[in-house]
């Protein structure tokens, strides 16, 4: 079957990272498991050997039909032909459900974020992706690769990095290294979270003038007074303020 460049297709096929993938994931019977982007069915396969039951989620047709002819034997697979960008998850009429996969490089963070808007849905993720954006997602305060995807997911989840995965357990090899992370969504936020839109719109507006002091970066949206209000350092540079501070910052915003 040939691998269509637009979906970013790269198969994963060594099977010690799948096992060691399979193991983390560690699925059991009863649970409400669901892959995006099975692909050939490298990790559906042991999933459903293991589970015994799987949803899928495949924009590719040929993919899709692939599973349905091919990996039903393992297990009870339902296959959905669908955009995962634009997938309700609501729509499976599951709570707790537990989502996985080896994410397309090209979608992976609008994909984490349509994901968090779903998060009540869900009680874990684990996904390879690019080892970079992982690095950006579990990135600590004041490291270069900490931004917005940082901030964004720390409100609604506790990210975690697993292990990393070279070139070579793909075909095709993609001309980058691989990361597992695993996603668990705050049961209870870990601080205060203010307004959601304008929360957004206040990590966005900072990271991009990154170089910038938060009195400079955020002058659009925030007076000095806001800043200080919330108990930051108006000549800090937005990567040296933690989640809690944007959303404390956001809140004195609000509040006006």
């Amino acid at each position: 079957m040939p691998v269509r460049k637009r979906f970013g297709q790269h198969f994963l096929h060594d099977p010690q990272v799948i096992e060691r993938i399979v193991d983390t994931l560690d699925p059991k019977p009863g649970e409400n498991l669901v892959e995006i982007g099975p692909g050939r069915g490298a990790l559906t396969t042991r999933v459903l050997q293991r589970a015994g039951s799987l949803d899928v989620i495949e924009v590719d047709r040929d993919l899709a039909q692939l599973a349905r002819d091919q990996l039903g034997q393992h297990g009870a697979l339902r296959v959905h032909e669908a955009d995962a960008l634009k997938f309700d998850f609501a729509s499976l009429k599951k709570t707790h459900l537990r989502v996985f996969g080896n994410l397309p490089y090209n979608i992976s963070t609008p994909l984490l974020f349509h994901l968090m808007k779903q998060s009540a849905h869900i009680s874990d993720m684990l996904f390879m992706l690019q080892r970079e954006v992982v690095e950006r997602m579990t990135a600590s305060t004041g490291n270069k690769t900490y931004g917005r995807l940082t901030i964004m997911l720390a409100a609604v989840a506790r990210v975690e990095y697993q292990f990393g995965v070279g070139r070579g357990a793909f075909h095709p090899p993609p001309r980058v290294d691989s990361a597992v992370v695993r996603l668990v969504p705050h049961a209870t936020p870990p601080f205060e979270l203010a307004d959601p839109e304008l929360f957004t719109r206040v990590v966005r507006v900072a990271f991009s003038h990154r170089r910038k002091t938060l009195r400079n970066a955020l002058a659009s949206l925030a007076t000095v007074a806001d800043i200080e209000a919330a108990g930051q350092d108006p000549a800090a540079r937005p990567e040296t303020i933690d989640p809690a501070g944007f959303s404390a910052i956001t809140r004195e915003i609000e509040g006006r």
